[in-house]
């Protein structure tokens, strides 16, 4: 089972958006039942960032940590969200 972790500002608001069109795109691409999705807020998970097979975040993150980390902010305006989406999987390690 992979993991998916899902962060922002607060742990509730922007990342429950993300992680349900996260769920989404899974479910349409039938992998759902390979993936955990998690979410929190980016100051408890920000030193867990390579315990999980993806993290996504809707705010900052540190510049040392960018490299990690996929930014969710595409989910949320609408833009891009693909690229997003196809950069999940490859560091899930599910892509073709």
């Amino acid at each position: 089972m992979k993991t998916v972790m899902v962060v922002c500002g607060s742990g509730v608001a922007t990342s429950t958006l993300v992680t349900a069109k996260i769920r989404e795109f899974l479910t349409s691409q039938g992998i759902s039942d390979q993936v955990k999705l998690l979410q929190g807020n980016i100051a408890e998970h920000l030193n867990d960032v390579a315990a999980y097979d993806a993290f996504v975040s809707t705010t900052v993150v540190p510049e040392e940590l960018k490299d990690q980390v996929i930014s969710g902010i595409p989910l949320l305006i609408g833009m891009a969200e693909e690229e997003v989406y196809q950069a999940i999987l490859r560091k899930l390690a599910l892509s073709e």
